[in-house]
């Protein structure tokens, strides 16, 4: 009888076991490579600050104990999203010497009293800030079926501050190489380039370590679909960057690929050389701008470009592209 009882719970076990939903990945299996250049505007979740300044020989914004990196989300308990609202708020309250701010700090609420000062009929806070970022970088990938786009490989930071931005929304738009400053050991070279906010091609709506990521609007102009690398498929060994160097044009460029960490979840997942000389004539290595672009290998999509090896410019880091497209479907 306690035999039969026992067997009976078994089987309900199993049946549980059996109508469980299994996990499934959401991303394709075969995504559109990027290497276009791309322009990026990111906007704040609320105003940050990055630094202050003195007023009449004193410091407002130290007194108040605020401090660069800070993210200011309400004024005299009202939301402010940027820079515009934050000023109209202030210059509306009726006792401007105690300013009542609402602040983000390492994802934490704080409140504090500011003492905004009249010098020569302004009212300053000796606050430097920041609503947005702009800037450059390269596209990784669209999703066929989402149109989910990710971009860069690595998180932006504010520049000043050094800390993520925690952004509201943001967007790409397009972008035209104009000329490239040249790595040299120790100092990293960057591209330059043009770019029309007006011509946007996607709404950007997540700011992580594994990149940018958000809905892509534009038109895909190359529609060859490359099959997504597991890390267990990606070896050492001759592969192929997706950039663009001049203009608009994506070209790929010889790499090696010298180390492959394929238990290592963050962004330097690859240690790679590039080999193509005339890639490293024009641009002595990796440089400010490549970041996303796509590593190609074995005609699969294996990874993107995050970061240069500054004393060793020919040589740079990737992340596997599954984990930006598993960070794309959060």
């Amino acid at each position: 009888m306690k035999f039969k009882k026992i067997k009976k719970i078994l089987w309900i076990f199993l049946l549980t076991f059996l109508i469980m939903p299994t996990s499934t990945l959401a991303y394709s299996k075969y995504v559109y490579a990027g290497g276009d250049n791309i322009g990026i505007e990111l906007h704040a979740k609320g105003v940050m600050v990055i630094g202050t300044y003195q007023v009449n020989d004193t410091y407002p914004a130290v007194d108040a104990g605020l401090k660069n990196g800070d993210m200011i989300i309400k004024i005299n308990d009202e939301k402010v999203e940027n820079i515009e609202d934050m000023v109209e708020k202030i210059n509306q309250a009726e006792n401007k010497e105690k300013i009542k701010v609402t602040y983000l700090r390492n994802m934490k609420t704080e409140e504090t009293t500011l003492k905004v000062i009249q010098e020569e009929e302004i009212y300053k806070t000796g606050l430097y800030v920041k609503d947005s970022i702009t800037g450059i970088g390269t596209l990784s990938f669209i999703d066929p079926e989402t149109k989910r786009f990710g971009a860069l490989g690595h998180e932006i930071l504010e520049k000043t501050t050094g800390e993520l931005l925690e952004i509201k929304d943001g967007k790409i738009f397009h972008s035209t190489v104009t000329d490239i400053v040249r790595s040299e050991e120790g100092v990293p070279g960057e591209k330059n380039a043009r770019y029309d906010m007006d011509q946007v091609e996607g709404v950007v709506f997540a700011n992580t370590e594994e990149g940018i990521f958000g809905d892509y609007t534009g038109k895909i102009e190359d529609t060859t679909l490359y099959e997504v690398a597991t890390p267990e498929e990606v070896h050492t060994g001759s592969a192929k960057i997706r950039t663009v160097v001049d203009g608009e044009e994506i070209q790929e460029y010889e790499i090696e690929l010298l180390k492959v960490e394929k238990n290592q979840e963050n962004n330097k997942s690859m240690l790679f050389e590039i080999t193509d000389q005339d890639l490293l004539k024009l641009s002595g290595g990796v440089v400010s701008g490549m970041s996303g672009s796509p590593i190609i290998q074995d005609n699969k999509i294996v990874g993107a470009v995050t970061h240069v090896v500054v004393d060793h410019p020919k040589r740079g880091y990737g992340i596997f592209i599954t984990n930006m497209l598993e960070e794309s479907e959060k």
